[in-house]
């Protein structure tokens, strides 16, 4: 079946034309989108220019696929009461920071420091079998007008004790990282949920439509514990999922096409392309996948146009990147993304999920035993970064719509 076929604009055969019994019917039965993308060498990039060329041409093949019976679309969506924030920046802390010696200070166990445990004890980790109370070997200070009071390891976030809400009440029925910080993200222990982002995606749709709803900037190293199950869709439609996107070398990768093709093949194959994937979600109707990969074709496309732009940082002032520590080594890396992070929520991004830096190991705060030394080099990685996207949000007026969430499991 030759492709002119289909990209001519003489009348040509639809799919329902051809004989249930003819050869090209079973050929075509037969070759799958897979088939097709590895045999004529078609990469992610190619195809994310078919929703300019539907802009060109003036078709609205797109919005019917993604308005129709099965559709979700990322349109902004009104909810049932005008929402005071429009925006969410989640800074996980994957590992579990203990509260004892950053945000909950505890006079009486400093009292008691040393002295046994007169009640029972389950033993959970080797060591704890003495049964010996310790305290914070860190002052807490009153901070702000507030007087709240914080660790001396946190001195930037005590610089901006009078916009946070401390929840100290909060606890978790599950003692394993994994578990336990799925549950934070996803509410549930088990994969299988739809995360925190993808819920409010859904619920309000994108307010930029050449940006996702939902980003994930992860430590460009690797993963924190629990990995992609973190932000996963669940049983929302896929293209609730959230989108990784690279703080280090191309934020996108595969945005564009790694060489150019002679004009006049592109527009062909793309309209091929489509009519393959309009035919195959005709066949499955209501395949979620498959039109959460349409959509991002042309999600991919709206990037190409503006995306990068919001994910330059070198547009920043000097100013604010050392605001930010991004010309320090320790804070570069998590300032990086927080940096991005605000220019994301800036732009219109519903959800934006940094995680922690994971220089030792996917749960970097469960430091056990070398609790001292593991607080006071992970402590001032996030530290100023986390009070500068506070302070970013708030000098820019963002910070009145934006609810920012510092958490662990």
């Amino acid at each position: 079946m030759h492709p002119s076929r289909f990209a001519s604009s003489s009348p040509r055969a639809e799919w329902g034309d051809v004989p249930d019994t003819t050869p090209v019917r079973h050929a075509w039965a037969c070759f799958t989108r897979r088939d097709f993308l590895r045999t004529t060498s078609l990469g992610f990039g190619t195809l994310a220019l078919a929703h300019l060329l539907e802009m060109d041409a003036g078709r609205a093949a797109s919005d019917t696929l993604a308005s129709g019976p099965g559709g979700n679309d990322l349109r902004p969506r009104p909810g049932h009461f005008a929402p005071r924030a429009t925006a969410v920046i989640l800074l996980m802390q994957a590992g579990g920071p203990s509260q004892v010696d950053l945000f909950d200070p505890k006079p009486e166990l400093a009292r008691r420091d040393g002295q046994p445990y007169p009640g029972e004890v389950e033993v959970l980790q080797p060591g704890s079998e003495e049964k010996k109370l310790a305290a914070s070997p860190f002052r807490f200070r009153p901070q702000g007008q507030c007087g709240m009071e914080l660790s001396e390891l946190l001195p930037h976030i005590g610089s901006v004790a009078d916009e946070w809400c401390l929840i100290r009440s909060m606890f978790s029925d599950n003692n394993n990282h994994p578990q336990a910080t799925r549950c934070l993200n996803t509410g549930k222990v088990f994969p299988g949920r739809p995360a925190l982002g993808a819920w409010v995606s859904y619920a309000l749709g994108s307010e930029n439509e050449e940006l996702p709803a939902y980003i994930v900037l992860r430590d460009p190293t690797g993963y924190n514990n629990g990995g992609t199950t973190l932000w996963e869709n669940g049983f929302l439609p896929a293209q609730f999922r959230g989108t990784e996107i690279q703080s280090r070398g191309a934020a996108v990768l595969n945005l564009h096409p790694h060489q150019q093709r002679p004009p006049g093949v592109q527009p062909k194959t793309l309209e091929l392309v489509a009519r393959l994937n309009q035919e195959r979600l005709r066949l499955f109707p209501g395949e979620s996948d498959l039109e959460a990969r349409i959509q991002n074709y042309e999600l991919a496309a709206r990037m190409q146009q503006g995306a990068e732009a919001v994910l330059d940082l070198s547009r920043e002032t000097a100013a604010t990147r050392a605001l930010y520590g991004l010309d320090n080594e320790v804070t570069e890396n998590f300032g990086t993304r927080c940096l991005l992070a605000r220019r994301l929520v800036e732009a219109g991004v519903r959800f934006v999920q940094v995680m922690v830096p994971i220089r030792s190991g996917g749960a970097p705060w469960d430091h056990h035993s070398g609790l001292k030394k593991g607080l006071e080099e992970l402590c001032p990685q996030v530290d100023q970064p986390t009070a500068a996207l506070v302070k970013d949000l708030k000098q820019r007026g963002l910070l009145d719509r934006t609810i920012v969430i510092w958490a662990g499991e």
